[in-house]
Order: structure tokens, then C-alpha cells, then sequence
């Protein structure tokens, strides 16, 4: 609870980001519990409600990526010398990082319990009547084991994240680049590879009645993007290698060199948002072509997600501001003009850009192809 004493006079940076994990929680949390309520209300679900919880795995990893985010982003490395000096040694300091974000999504949980008890009509209200009644499974008892097995997975998943990441030997070495580029870039190839090459099949219903798709497509997306995610920090140190070369000047020198100081913290969640907009474009494809438009739940989840997947990049954004606030206030100080400044951020914005446009255009082309031929 120490740490849970000391957000309540943070700043309203890290005030955001709980209550942001608090809220993509319990979204998780009614996604769950709406797959569980279809399976009571329908005597014969057969494996739609095994397929409804499948689907529900994508928000409740971005989910678990942002509480990750939120608790790696406390001051609470070791070693330190503050931690230190009360008491706080490694082992500590990850079940202070790991019980704080669990305790978030734990209240994110129970609220969404209450939520969807309410529309239920459990807590001595009408039962809702409205277009998403079906996933209720009003006048059916809620089995507790159920209830407690599926809210429990985003908090475990977030503290075992969060743990995982402190316990984490050292930073490397300065200076040192990235090593997951060509790993990342053979992910994504091999990905790209096993989606063209895939069936058409319907092994996997999608949401919204937009089709079904063959389970080596769904693996095909999967790898690709943890390739994009591999890729990502190696990518960014590239762009800023070569906005540096062959004689840069000021502004190529700044931009390239912060480039290459922040691939680490931003070009994860970069390829974060690559691997997401690759399936945002697949499915506005696929509803294009099925003529079907997305269900509510459908709408509320990819909204879930997105929402969590912004919030992951610009919590790295900040982090790399802040980590750059000393080199600037140092530049400011020896007479550095604005202009040269906003430049800077403008032609790294602008480089970054240049590479990952193209680049998740290119994979969400391939994502779609399997259903389109």
C-alpha cells in the first residue's frame, strides 16, 4: 500500500495513468464476463463461447501491456539509493511494483463486476433490454468459480508483467544498439509468409458475423506482429543512425542522436501501434467486403484496445521527454534557438513516420489477402 499512499500526491501524469488501468481493466472485465453471460443464456453455446473467449484475449493483453507500462513507469529500480535506505531491496521493490499494478486491475475487475451485476438486475434493478441483453445471461446464476477465474486474469497477467520487467538484470551499456532487428524483421517475413499461404477456412468465426478465417492466418498475424514489437527499437536506432550520417549538421545530429537514445523506450510501443493499425485495416477490409457492420461488443473492445495501445505509446513519449529534458535545458542554456529545437522533434516525428506508414500499409495488404482471393 506504500505506493498506493504515495499516488495519491503524484502528479496528475501518473494519477492518469492508474485511472487508465483502472478503466481498460474493467472493460476487460465486462468483455469476460459478457462471454460468460452469452454461455448461460444459450442452452446449446457449443464452441462459440469458447470462440468469444479467444477473442477476448487481444484486450486483455493490451490491457496487461498498459498496467505493465503504468507500474514500470514508477521510480522503483533497483538498486537505489532511496530505496535503499528504507529497506527496500530487489525482491521488494518487484512486489511493490507488482502488487501495485494487480491492486489497479483488481479494482478495475470489481467494478466491472458491479457493472454488469447491475445489468443483470441482480442489485434489485430492471434487467437491461437494450441490444446487448443476449450477453447477460439474466435469470441465470453466476457461477462464483467462473466469475473469480476470469476477473483474475488481467491482475495476475499484470503483475507477472511487471515483475518479469524489474527483475530484469541492468540496462545495457550506453551506446549500445538494439539487437532485435533482424530477428524481428525474420518474425514478421515469416508471418507475412504463413498469411498468403494460408486456407481459407472458417476454424475461427470472427465477431460481427465479418466471416471466419483459418487458424494458420490468426498464427500468421500473431508472429508478424510480435515481429513488428521485436523490430521496433532496432528500426528506430536505424533511423536515427542514418539521419546522422555523411557530415549532419545541427539539426540532423540532434535528431538522429535522440533518435538512437530513445529506441529502446519508444520503438516497442511503435511497433505496437504498427501491429495494431495492420489489424485495424484488415477488418475495415473485411467489413468493407462483407458489408456487415461491427457489433457493439465488436465497437467496445477495438475501441478497449486502441485506447490501451495510445496509452502505452504516449507514456513512452513522456518517459523519452523526460529523459531528454536535461540535453535540452543544457542546449537552451548555451544559446540554442527554439526553432532548432522544434525542428528536431519535427524531423524525427517525420523520419519515424516515413518508415512505419509504408511498413504497416505493406503488412496489413498481406493481412488481408486470405480472405479477399
Amino acid at each position: 500500500m506504500l505506493s498506493w499512499r504515495v499516488v495519491r500526491g503524484a502528479r496528475i501524469g501518473a494519477l492518469g495513468r492508474w485511472l487508465t488501468v483502472v478503466a481498460a481493466a474493467g472493460g476487460t472485465g465486462l468483455l469476460l464476463l459478457s462471454a460468460l453471460g452469452w454461455a448461460l443464456g444459450h442452452q446449446q453455446p457449443g464452441a462459440s463461447a469458447g470462440v468469444r473467449l479467444v477473442w477476448c484475449v487481444l484486450p486483455a493483453a493490451a490491457a496487461v501491456q498498459l498496467a505493465a507500462v503504468a507500474g514500470l513507469a514508477q521510480p522503483l529500480r533497483w538498486p537505489g539509493t532511496g530505496l535503499a535506505g528504507v529497506g527496500l531491496g530487489r525482491r521488494a521493490t518487484v512486489l511493490v511494483g507488482a502488487g501495485s499494478a494487480a491492486l489497479a486491475c483488481t479494482a478495475g475487475s470489481g467494478l466491472s463486476l458491479l457493472g454488469f451485476l447491475y445489468l443483470r438486475g441482480d442489485l434489485g434493478g430492471v434487467p437491461y433490454s437494450g441490444s446487448v441483453s443476449q450477453v447477460l445471461g439474466a435469470g441465470h446464476r453466476l457461477p462464483a468459480a467462473g466469475v473469480v477465474t476470469l476477473l483474475a486474469v488481467v491482475p495476475l497477467g499484470a503483475a507477472a508483467a511487471v515483475a518479469v520487467r524489474l527483475w530484469q538484470p541492468p540496462a545495457p551499456k550506453p551506446g549500445a544498439g538494439p539487437a532485435g532487428l533482424p530477428w524481428g524483421v525474420a518474425l514478421t517475413a515469416v508471418g507475412l509468409a504463413v498469411q498468403v499461404s494460408a486456407p481459407r477456412g472458417d476454424a475461427l468465426p470472427l465477431p460481427s458475423g465479418l466471416g471466419a478465417v483459418s487458424a494458420a492466418t490468426v498464427a500468421g498475424w500473431v508472429v508478424a506482429s510480435a515481429g513488428m514489437v521485436l523490430a521496433g527499437p532496432g528500426l528506430v536506432h536505424l533511423c536515427g543512425r542514418l539521419l546522422a550520417l555523411h557530415r549532419p549538421g545541427a539539426l540532423r545530429l540532434l535528431a538522429g542522436r535522440a533518435l538512437q537514445q530513445e529506441s529502446r523506450r519508444t520503438g516497442r510501443p511503435l511497433g505496437l501501434v504498427c501491429a495494431t493499425a495492420t489489424a485495424a485495416l484488415a477488418v475495415h477490409d473485411l467489413q468493407h467486403g462483407s458489408g456487415h457492420r461491427l457489433g457493439p461488443l465488436t465497437t467496445f473492445a477495438a475501441a478497449l484496445i486502441g485506447v490501451c495501445v495510445l496509452a502505452v505509446a504516449g507514456t513512452a513519449l513522456a518517459q523519452a521527454a523526460g529523459a531528454r529534458a536535461r540535453s535540452t535545458t543544457a542546449l537552451r542554456e548555451i544559446g540554442a534557438p527554439p526553432a532548432l529545437l522544434r525542428g528536431a522533434a519535427a524531423l524525427r516525428t517525420g523520419v519515424v513516420l516515413a518508415v512505419a506508414v509504408p511498413l504497416t500499409a505493406v503488412v496489413a495488404a498481406f493481412a488481408t489477402v486470405p480472405a479477399t482471393r
